[in-house]
């Protein structure tokens, strides 16, 4: 079963194989989706991935009691295994409210380069979109969620396309953040920060041009929590990305929660030619991703599971990568794959919880909640006022080979793992309000 709620206010990994589909709520009826891997595999009887659009049908927001409804959906880069299914998106029930796109299809399309379908379908998204807001802009309207359309980047050849054309507010770059969703100011509880894609890089390859992202939710009470999404980037740019923020003394701007490793836990990040033009370990980026780190960071590999060994061709995701990040983090990487088992794996949830922040949530209490409310002819809007189990992030640091707990079985576990049986409980778990 790979299906999950989705929480009041936090994000979802979605196990999709070696690829891409982040789900980020904000609460309030607004959903980002960062990527997606929609794959025919998902509809096999013994699916070990996720059929990521029916899940969103189901669980999306419906704010006019019928329609789910996608405030944003966001592209890093235009590889199949981060845009797969998209054709299938926009044939299906959902809304999209916004997309935001790097300028890098525009020049792939002019060049003439090798894209997947999904992508071109994608890319006349965006140009439809394009196409209607500057039709609003000059009808002297502002363009209807379902054609909003964000620009984020900026390439050298951008005058010969017709985004060019688009008002400066249609365009967001590195060193900027967005707070706005669909027409909706959410600054209150979301901020994305714009790192790259870098100008510089507007003519590299496709990967060196992802989108990369830091993401900061809200609660009411202050509490923030911190994602990072680095798309397919390797070492150089992210070294620059990180220097960059260190000099302009913009640290805040790399600090993190949660990390999407880049390129699906690929050693790129952190493995790169030395002057011998031998590959090498750069302890660096290792050392800088650390100290930005918060206490209980984790960090996610959107995968397949890992091999016994790094092979040839056959990799990411890379042994050397998930070793090299649980040395700077107190617990082990989570493999979307491998969660809570190669067997059955689940979506890796964390909800933002006020006081605590990002906590790692066991996806079946989600679902009982949900079905609760269903019963109940209640809504979405209950979650939070319901809470949610937490568990201590050392609950999952050997999950391999031990049974799965499910229901009561694992919220009993949590309260256990977090009291003992007979104590009073310091903070209501479960069904109660946190």
């Amino acid at each position: 079963m790979v299906e999950t709620e989705l929480p009041e206010q936090g994000v979802v990994f979605w196990p999709v194989g070696t690829g891409d589909s982040t789900t980020i709520v904000l609460g309030g009826d607004l959903v980002v989706q960062v990527d997606l891997r929609d794959m025919k595999a998902a509809d096999e009887d013994d699916a070990v991935v996720a059929a990521v659009i029916d899940r969103l049908e189901e669980t999306l927001p419906q704010p006019d009691g019928k329609t789910p409804y996608l405030a944003v959906f966001a592209l890093t880069h235009a590889d199949k295994d981060h845009c797969c299914g998209f054709g299938d998106l926009l044939e299906s029930s959902i809304l999209i409210g916004e997309i935001w796109a790097t300028p890098r299809l525009w020049r792939e399309l002019s060049e003439d380069k090798d894209m997947c379908e999904d992508a071109r379908r994608f890319q006349e998204e965006v140009e439809r979109r394009v196409d209607a807001t500057l039709q609003a802009i000059e009808d002297g309207k502002e363009p209807a969620s379902g054609d909003r359309v964000r620009i984020i980047g900026y390439d050298e050849d951008r005058e010969d396309h017709s985004y060019a054309q688009l008002p400066d507010e249609y365009f967001t770059f590195p060193g900027e953040s967005i707070t706005t969703v669909d027409g909706v100011e959410v600054s209150d509880r979301f901020e994305a920060f714009v790192h790259a894609p870098f100008k510089d890089d507007c003519a590299g390859d496709r990967n060196d041009t992802s989108l990369a992202l830091q993401v900061q939710l809200h609660t009411d009470d202050g509490t923030t929590g911190r994602l990072l999404f680095l798309g397919d980037l390797a070492y150089p740019t992210i070294k620059k990305i990180v220097d960059y923020s260190e000099f302009h003394g913009r640290t805040d701007r790399i600090e993190w929660d949660v990390l999407l490793s880049p390129h699906h836990c690929s050693k790129k990040v952190m493995y790169a030619k030395g002057e011998d033009g031998e590959e090498e370990l750069k302890q660096d980026i290792l050392d800088q991703l650390e100290a930005h780190a918060g206490a209980d960071a984790r960090v996610i590999s959107s995968s397949r599971p890992f091999r016994d060994k790094d092979d040839t061709g056959n990799d990411p995701p890379h042994l050397l990568a998930r070793e090299a990040y649980e040395s700077i983090t107190d617990y082990p990487v989570l493999c979307t794959g491998e969660y809570p088992s190669k067997e059955e794996p689940r979506p890796v949830v964390f909800a933002l919880e006020p006081g605590l922040g990002l906590e790692l949530v066991d996806v079946t209490d989600l679902e009982n909640k949900a079905q609760v409310l269903k019963a109940a002819s209640g809504g979405r809007r209950l979650l939070a006022a319901m809470g949610t189990t937490r568990f201590p992030a050392a609950a999952f640091t050997a999950a391999a080979g031990l049974p799965h707990q499910r229901g009561t079985d694992a919220a009993r576990a949590g309260v256990q793992q977090a009291r003992g049986d007979k104590a009073e409980p310091a903070v209501q778990i479960g069904f109660g309000a946190a």
